[in-house]
């Protein structure tokens, strides 16, 4: 879920009990374990179908960090059935569009289609989830294009570049130190054989959810899926290690230096997550903080650092209550000219005290809330979206109905409750902090200031 920083204004005058009922979804199991969620929306005739695996970079270990997102790569090259280029080509030749995703802690694969060529998806999916044939020339050819992906988006990235040695330092042991992408060492030294034991162990009907949001019926949906997926062999699935991040014991400090047109701040606190929180209402007192911290034009950050002390050009905060471990409540900014990265991260240190001992206004937790509002009925003009958040959900254990809780749970957060989070989890022995220090560009050569360091996505 995307945190309240990124959601509008437009809605503050709605009552908050003006919540549009939310959209039913119908859930089967396939007795090989395949999960099947069908959410109905007949505005449009289309639907999009994506297939979720419960496996990403947090499920890797050293010296095989990447292979998630390269055997993602190598899904797209055929199977003995559809030979290599011929699944994009069959979706094209539908009228429909298709890609791929990789995260920390899930795979999904994706089409839109028109609603009556549901059945050509299914057809795709459950051929490449038991059936991929893993070529030694495709996958040479596939590596060079991983390893070129990852010197375009974080070797010549002086944010990304700052952003993965960040985490690398913020976590000690938990697999979220790891880039989604792999190291390069890691990526150039995997063969054939490890994306064909890491398929073969992930890849299976009872490891994997299958998504359908759009203008369908659920039970012609569970009709096709019976057809298509029903026939598949489940796998024995190996207990995944619990990985818990050790207690940090103090405040982490790194700069990284390259070349780059500006510097930047990025700060992380280790803080729990809803699935595992000792109690939930942390998790979502957590996103309110990061609400009210920037959520807006009004929020605290924009309102008093780029507006008021005109010490950031910009700056954000982020948190994502829907991590499958527990993760980092983040803030990151430019500091604009004249002004440096030590004055920044001490504004922004001020800011994280005033949570710590005031409590938040009425005013503000109630823009939050009315945004939160908001969110919920502008994210149903996307079918995609919808269809991410109940695969998000699903894949990292908390189960699709945590969606619909949402804004309840919000709406019931109190500033008591937001002060208890900030004075518990955002103190200096859980902080991170990192500089990205800009070395001179070299003549004739341009250094792109990319997005900020958060995220953890790679799209095929």
């Amino acid at each position: 879920m995307a945190s309240t920083r990124t959601l509008g204004l437009l809605l503050l005058a709605v009552p908050l009990s003006l919540q549009a009922a939310s959209p039913k979804v119908s859930e089967f199991k396939l007795d090989n374990g395949l999960k099947l969620l069908v959410q109905e929306d007949h505005r449009a005739p289309v639907a999009v179908t994506q297939v979720w695996y419960k496996v990403g970079s947090s499920y890797e270990h050293g010296g095989i960090t990447g292979i998630s997102h390269m055997l993602e790569h190598m899904m797209f090259k055929g199977t003995k059935k559809h030979p290599p280029g011929e699944f994009s080509r069959i979706i094209s030749a539908n009228g429909g569009s298709e890609n791929a995703f990789t995260g920390e802690d899930y795979t999904a694969y994706f089409q839109t289609l028109e609603k009556s060529r549901l059945g050509v998806s299914f057809d795709l999916e459950a051929d490449r989830m038991r059936n991929l044939r893993l070529l030694p020339d495709e996958f040479t050819k596939e590596q060079q294009v991983v390893l070129e992906e990852r010197r375009l988006r974080t070797d010549d990235q002086p944010r990304a570049k700052l952003g993965e040695q960040f985490n690398a330092l913020a976590y000690s042991n938990s697999p979220y130190k790891n880039p989604v992408i792999g190291w390069p060492d890691d990526v150039s030294k995997l063969t054939v054989t490890d994306l064909a034991d890491w398929y073969q162990r992930w890849y299976a009907p009872n490891n994997a959810t299958v998504v359908v949001v759009g203008d369908v019926n659920p039970a012609e949906v569970h009709h096709l899926a019976q057809k298509y997926f029903g026939s598949l062999k489940p796998s024995r699935l190996p207990a995944v290690k619990p990985r818990t991040e050790i207690e940090q014991a103090g405040l982490r400090r790194m700069i990284v230096k390259a070349p780059a047109k500006l510097p930047f701040l990025v700060m992380g606190y280790k803080v729990p997550v809803l699935n595992g929180a000792a109690q939930a209402w942390e998790a979502y007192a957590l996103e309110v903080a990061a609400g009210v911290l920037d959520g807006g034009n009004s929020a605290r950050l924009e309102s008093r650092l780029v507006r008021g002390q005109q010490i950031a050009g910009n700056v954000d905060a982020g948190y994502d209550l829907y991590s499958r471990l527990p993760s980092l409540f983040m803030l990151e900014g430019t500091p604009v000219q004249g002004k440096s990265l030590p004055e920044l991260e001490q504004s922004l240190l001020e800011e994280v005290r005033k949570l710590r001992d005031e409590p938040v206004t009425a005013e503000e937790l109630e823009r939050v809330k009315a945004q939160v509002l908001a969110s919920k009925v502008f994210e149903r003009d996307s079918i995609f979206y919808q269809a991410m958040q109940l695969g998000t959900t699903e894949t990292v254990g908390l189960g699709w109905e945590k969606v619909d809780e949402y804004v309840d749970k919000i709406n019931a957060v109190t500033p008591e409750q937001v002060k208890q989070v900030a004075e518990k989890y955002l103190v200096e022995d859980r902080l991170s902090v990192g500089y990205l220090e800009p070395l001179p560009i070299p003549e004739g050569q341009t250094a792109p200031e990319d997005k900020a360091p958060l995220g953890g996505q790679h799209v095929r």
